[in-house]
């Protein structure tokens, strides 16, 4: 039986910067744009921030559920694992995956009714679908390598340009730069930790990109992804400069210092560290997200 420290260290907490810093960014963007009150811009992010939130809990307990029953996680090193390691029943991490889905369904619909924008649905269930067959399912698109595309689509573009929308009733090329920024330092978060396993996976079966494109050109993958999140900074600031000629214009682009705080995750990889070294990547590239979400919100609202 899973202890309650069990059960949180389960949920990945580390992982939930990728939550927060869409919303963040995505409710500083819309309210530079003209988004005003606390019911539609606090109100409105406030839902947001609890889809965000219950959608990475789930796919994280909707992992450990479907690689556990596998056999996936048997011989993994990093986190909890609750059940590869045997701590708490299959049925019971199934049902806490669902769970977090069906919160994240409740917050979204509320959205959908407050805006009125009833397309979302669709844009939810892809979402929660998604989440559930990255490793769920008969044929889990995680092990067929597709596993990066998923997290720069849903918690990336979409997760940002969706918080923007449900705020400010329209996405700009502020937010769209900034999703794909964040999309990239989400995906660099999923290709550290593919990096570090890669031995286990290969004996697992599990053929994800990392295991794809080898360890060398992994590491190359997780460089350029850091660097395509500087890019989109520094596109958003020269966008702004030219809209609007003051030398605070683009201020979503003062993220790119976040990319300091990536200087050292960056050397780790790049000078080869393996299996427990690389944890620290995992943790450090969170970081450099949830600065990256954070100063893009805040740039663009209050610069």
């Amino acid at each position: 039986m899973a202890t309650r420290s069990q059960w949180i260290a389960g949920a990945r907490p580390r992982t939930l910067p990728a939550a927060i810093a869409p919303v963040v960014a995505g409710v500083g963007i819309a309210y530079d744009h003209g988004a005003r009150g606390w019911g539609v811009v606090g109100g409105r992010g406030l839902l947001a921030l609890i889809v965000a939130l219950a959608l990475q809990v789930g796919v994280n307990y909707s992992n450990d559920y479907s690689d556990g029953v596998r056999g996936t996680d048997d011989n993994r090193v990093g986190p909890v694992r609750l059940v590869g390691q045997g701590l708490a029943a299959a049925a019971a991490v199934k049902r806490s995956a669902w769970i977090s889905f069906l919160v994240a369904a409740a917050a979204g619909l509320g959205l959908v009714v407050i805006t009125g924008s009833w397309w979302l649905v669709i844009v939810g269930a892809a979402a929660i679908l998604s989440a559930w067959f990255y490793t769920g399912g008969p044929r889990p698109y995680g092990y067929a390598g597709l596993g990066e595309v998923f997290v720069f689509v849903f918690f990336g573009v979409v997760a940002v340009c969706g918080t923007e929308y449900v705020v400010l009733g329209a996405v700009t090329s502020d937010a769209v730069a900034v999703s794909v920024g964040v999309g990239a330092l989400s995906c660099a978060i999923l290709v550290a930790n593919n990096l570090r396993d890669i031995p286990t996976d290969v004996i697992a079966g599990k053929r994800t990109l990392a295991v794809r494109l080898g360890d060398r050109r992994t590491r190359i993958l997780y460089l350029a992804l850091a660097l395509m999140a500087a890019a989109m900074t520094v596109f958003v600031a020269l966008v702004g400069l030219i809209a609007k000629p003051n030398p605070w214009a683009g201020g979503a682009g003062i993220a790119v210092l976040a990319l300091l705080l990536a200087i050292v995750p960056i050397r780790v990889v790049m000078g080869g560290a393996i299996g427990r070294d690389l944890v620290a990547v995992l943790v450090g590239t969170g970081r450099v997200l949830l600065v990256y979400g954070v100063l893009a919100g805040l740039g663009a609202a209050f610069l």
